[in-house]
């Protein structure tokens, strides 16, 4: 009896692991903006949905908007024409841009659809409008890459997985966690995506991209000397960030 209920355990695991391997599999598109395939489970719509909700609870969460408005009036300047000049613009996305009033988290980032942030403590050591254009650049190419949508549906189907495993042997912690590593080298593939993007918008907005080097040496100092190896962070190391952007430069340039 308990070799029958065993057995019976296996066969619903295996059917709701095929269930998930099969929904993953009917979700793969090809991205019409960057040309890569990827695993995506809901519309642009609900991507600018989740967006719109999510916003104002991460502008709290970093001290609200900055008060100054010929600030922000730049971060919108140079985000505008950075979409303008690029194929952003043909994207259903609603690009805003907000300049948030942490002084102490050095920090960019994008929800789905289009929302994009940058923390003054950020903003305030850019030394220049291209080290902004690099910073607003790469966090479109997330949106444009639809980075949020597609770690969602691959969460979805390792969190399936890990319920399969759960269900047919007690194997859904190891599943799980093998999930969760896949989604950390994803996550550190998207932000190389987001800076080769990056440079490709700075050009066609007429920026200088080797600004975008600056940024990294930014964020290399604030990570200072004991920052995370990269095989244990979502984001590349600096350095090796800085060779790809040099990369990306020659590719552009060359094809402009």
């Amino acid at each position: 009896m308990r070799g029958r209920n065993l057995k019976i355990r296996l066969l619903i695991g295996v059917a709701i692991a095929l269930f998930f391997v099969v929904k993953r599999c009917s979700q793969r598109e090809e991205n019409p903006y960057t040309g890569r395939m990827q695993t995506i489970s809901m519309t642009p719509d609900k991507e600018i949905q989740i967006g719109l909700a999510s916003a104002p609870q991460m502008a709290q969460q970093h001290g609200g908007l900055h008060p100054n408005n010929q600030y922000q009036a730049m971060v919108d300047n140079v985000g505008n024409k950075l979409v303008n000049n690029s194929i952003a613009r043909e994207t259903p996305y609603k690009y805003e841009f907000h300049l948030l009033a942490d002084p102490n988290t050095i920090n960019a980032f994008a929800l789905p659809g289009g929302q994009i942030f940058i923390t003054y403590a950020l903003f305030s050591k850019l030394k220049n409008e291209d080290q902004l254009a690099g910073v607003l650049g790469h966090e479109i190419g997330h949106v444009l890459g639809r980075h949020s949508a597609e770690r969602i549906a691959e969460s979805e189907y390792w969190q399936g997985l890990a319920t399969a495993g759960s269900v047919g042997g007690d194997v859904g912690g190891l599943v799980s966690g093998i999930g969760q590593q896949t989604l950390l080298t994803n996550g550190r593939d998207d932000e190389l995506e987001s800076d080769d993007l990056g440079v490709r918008f700075m050009i066609r907005a007429g920026y200088d991209p080797e600004e975008m080097i600056g940024v990294m040496e930014i964020l290399k100092a604030a990570a200072g000397p004991n920052r995370v190896p990269e095989r244990m962070s979502t984001h590349p190391d600096p350095d090796n960030r800085k060779e790809k952007i040099r990369e990306s430069i020659e590719k552009y340039k060359n094809a402009s």
